[in-house]
């Protein structure tokens, strides 16, 4: 019975996915984030519940990185979606939900292709999590920004413009060039060379995790201090620190 405990987690990560795909779709952005941060929290937990079980296996692989490419690949692609929308469509007054959606429908006749572009951070994603499963070298570290991360990064704009309400930045992040950057960004970041540290923990010992330890702490100030402005920077932080790391055990 135990073995099934680690997939019925991830379960519940697919049915978040699924139910923010309709939010998101709906322009429900934050209530979307709320899901797909619970699918997030799964998603980290059927890994551990696996590892403390001991009934790690193929079949657990295999749909964890199903669910990531609900809850983590298609959600922000469509999220993005959304925001290059509102981008062309000049959306300042931050609507959201079903009204804003209708209202944007009804503000062109014409079909305006690049909010489409949004859908390759989902295309990256799924390249991304098929290259994850047949790597054997992905255990203690990554290879490219996580799936999950990523979503993070591009759920924290509706959130910044939700939250903050603050013009200036309500500009950059309505900007089509920045949103259209911020894709390809995303992208490369998904299925890049660079080798990002894992939140595994074999034991407790600072010495062993001190680099964990740190980034959990900067984390918790972080969000404590900037709200959602905190996530771009802890993903920053993050790719920086995963870097320095990596030079240091070059040296």
């Amino acid at each position: 019975m135990k073995r099934h405990i680690p997939n019925l987690i991830t379960l519940l990560n697919v049915l978040c996915g699924c139910i923010a795909v309709v939010f998101a779709v709906r322009n429900d952005l934050e209530i979307a984030a709320l899901f797909v941060f619970l699918g997030i929290f799964f998603d980290y937990f059927d890994g551990l519940a696996a590892r403390l079980l001991k009934v790690q296996s193929e079949l657990g692989l295999q749909l964890d990185s199903l669910a990531d490419m609900i809850t983590s690949g298609l959600v922000p692609g469509i999220v993005m979606f959304q925001l290059l929308k509102m981008s062309s469509v000049g959306g300042w007054n931050l609507e959201f939900g079903a009204e804003a959606s209708s209202s944007m429908a009804h503000s062109s006749t014409e079909l305006n292709v690049l909010p489409f572009l949004g859908f390759v951070i989902t295309l990256a994603s799924a390249y991304r999590l098929a290259k994850f499963n047949i790597d054997e070298n992905q255990v203690s570290s990554f290879s490219g920004l996580p799936t999950p991360a990523n979503a993070l990064l591009i759920f924290s704009l509706p959130l910044i413009l939700l939250y903050h309400n603050n013009e200036f930045l309500n500009g950059i992040i309505l900007n089509q060039w920045f949103l259209i950057g911020m894709t390809l960004l995303s992208a490369y970041l998904l299925n890049s060379n660079i080798e990002l540290f894992a939140l595994k923990f074999k034991n407790w010992s600072f010495k062993d995790n001190a680099l964990r330890y740190v980034f959990i702490a900067v984390c918790i100030v972080s969000i404590g201090t900037m709200k959602f402005l905190a996530i771009p920077f802890i993903i920053v932080f993050y790719v920086a620190s995963s870097l320095v790391n990596g030079i240091k055990i070059t040296k």
